[in-house]
This record gives C-alpha cells, structure tokens and sequence, in this order.
C-alpha cells in the first residue's frame, strides 16, 4: 500500500496535535447550546486551534469553504458552518475538526445532544459511539480493517439502525486522508492490513433508518456533503487511533 510507519519524533508530533483536536471538542461543550449558529461554533473551534498554534486542516482542503464540518440531525458529514443554522432544543450535532500542527493532522468528532433530545435520539447517539470504541477494539498490529468494520456493523444492526457504506475512515499523519480505506462494514481477514505505528481514524457513521444516502455538493469545492436518503437521523464519532506493535492508542481521547 506504500504506508510509510511513523517514526517515534514523528508519532510525538502527531500526539501533539492529535491532542489539540481533542480539546478543541472539549473547549467548545460549553458553546455548543440551544441558539448558536454552526458558523460561530466554526469561529470558536478555530480560534481556540489557533491559540494552540495550530490551524484548520479543513479550510481550503479542496475547496472547502470552513475551519469545521457541522453536521445537524439528517446529515450525515461535512455539514457546512452557516449564520443560517441556530441550533435548537432536541437537535444533534456532529462537529468534525482536524488540527495541523508542525506537519502532522489530528482527527476528530463528536456529537453533541441540545437541550431536550428524544429518547431515540439519545439511542442512535449512544450506539454511535458504541459502534466507534467497537471498532477500536478491533484493531490489532498486521489485523485488517475489515475486522473493524465487521463488528461495527454487526453492533449498529443489533440496535436496529445502519451502517454508512460509501464513506468512513481513513489513513491519517502526514497527510490529512490517506490509505487505508476504514469501512463501518466487512467480513474478519479481509480488506487492507493495519500497519504498526501508522495511523488511522475510526468513524462509523450511524443512520436512524436506511443507510443510503444523498450526495449534495458545496459551492467552490470538490468536497461533498451528505444526507440521509429518508430524512432520519445520522450520528457519528471520530477517534485518531495509533496502530503499535502490540495492538492501539488512541491518541484524540478528550
């Protein structure tokens, strides 16, 4: 696959902002509340990276207009910050932001629950973060990310909901997405092997209801952003993980 293993400077360095990502997440649980637009919880995440002496890897990565993806309710990933969105009482918020600092990308995301979220919501939140730590779980030095996703999968479709199939992680360091491909579904021993002492991101992206999904483009780039085909709810969680020798860290734990 060409995966060139990180070297012990170069895993301190992605640690470094691994970390910042992570509390990037963090900072923001206090804003993240009934009344605020997606735009100014985009403005704060920067801000608060930039304080740390790191930038958005998402502003301008093929286009993309913002420092963040805001994801609300039906969609899936890569919502795009706007003065128009208000956050109100039984929404759901993915919030995505990737910190790069001295060479190195971290990775992450969280949902936030605002105000008075139905108990289904809650659910499918739970379950999503469920369904990421699951997949952790599962990775072991030379395993293959397709035992990450077989057991993702068969958690989320116990629950009831589906599994995203089209998107999902990926290879992550040096560069912002790379090999290999981390899907929410597959069969054990199959897919792409798991390098020692490369990284990657675990995201499984969990729908209320069918797993597929409507494409959407976003003005001035290549990136798209996506919905669920039946207008239900989607919720995800994102870790950077770091493949060792004798199984993982993850390395954006808040």
């Amino acid at each position: 696959m060409g995966i060139k293993p990180l070297s012990l400077e170069e895993i301190k360095k992605m640690t470094r902002a691994c970390r910042i990502a992570a509390d990037t997440l963090t900072y923001l649980d206090k804003y993240v509340k009934a009344g605020i637009t997606t735009n100014e919880i985009d403005k704060l995440a920067n801000d608060f990276m930039m304080t740390k002496g790191a930038k958005s890897a998402c502003l301008g990565y093929h286009g993309y207009p913002k420092y963040t993806c805001t994801s609300v309710n039906e969609v899936v990933c890569h919502g795009v910050p706007d003065d128009k969105t208000i956050l109100k009482d039984g929404d759901i918020i993915n919030v995505d932001v990737t910190a790069w600092i001295d060479g190195f990308f971290g990775d992450t995301s969280k949902m936030y629950m605002i105000g008075n979220v139905s108990d289904e919501a809650k659910d499918l939140v739970e379950t999503a973060m469920m369904a990421r730590d699951k997949g952790i779980e599962m990775i072991t030095p030379n395993g293959f990310t397709g035992d990450i996703g077989f057991e993702t999968n068969k958690l989320v479709t116990r629950k009831g909901y589906t599994t995203v199939k089209e998107i999902g992680g990926h290879g992550v360091g040096r560069i912002f997405h790379e090999e290999p491909f981390v899907p929410s579904f597959g069969k054990k021993g199959k897919g792409d092997r798991l390098v020692p002492f490369h990284c990657i991101t675990v995201e499984p992206m969990v729908n209320q209801g069918t797993d597929e999904i409507i494409e959407y483009s976003i003005h001035g780039s290549s990136i798209k952003y996506y919905h669920t085909a039946d207008g239900l709810l989607s919720a995800q969680f994102e870790h950077t993980v770091l493949v060792t020798d004798t199984g993982y860290e993850v390395l954006t734990l808040p």
